[in-house]
């Protein structure tokens, strides 16, 4: 598929990407020129530039690979704060960003998590732009 192929609901894009989670599957990219596994997926890698990428379902388990507690967040969510976020490696060897379910002082590094899906509450619907008002909540909960 080239990239003139590509519309909203192809995986490699953020509407499809997350049309998938919604329906509780976990998508990624596979180069299939150098095995980067690009998360969400894209149409191009970023590792090699190929355009030739696969979809497939990835591991919903993986383990924190950096973290930190955002104190200052948009004005919407001051009620939340602090709250935790990492980048998590899942076991497919992708990487994610995310909320953790859990408080700073109770994350390490190397800590196993497993990848969860919630629907957005009010304030992150009213929040989104007018296309990401359906697209599910990710977060990671600690294994």
């Amino acid at each position: 598929m080239t990239g003139s192929d590509l519309d909203a609901t192809d995986p490699r894009t953020l509407p499809g990407f997350f049309d998938a989670l919604a329906d509780g599957e976990l998508l990624g990219g596979v180069c299939a020129d150098c095995g980067q596994v690009l998360l969400p997926p894209r149409p191009a890698c970023y590792a090699c530039g190929s355009r030739a990428v696969d979809v497939e379902s990835q591991s919903r388990e993986g383990q924190i690979f950096s973290y930190t507690a955002v104190h200052t967040p948009p004005p919407a969510f001051e009620a939340d704060a602090p709250y935790t976020v990492a980048v998590v490696e899942l076991a497919d060897g992708g990487r994610l960003l995310g909320r953790v379910a859990a408080d700073y002082a109770d994350v390490t590094i190397g800590d196993p998590v497993e990848l969860t899906v919630r629907e957005p509450t009010a304030t992150e619907q009213e929040i989104a732009l007018d296309y990401e008002t359906d697209w599910p909540v990710h977060v990671f909960e600690p294994r």
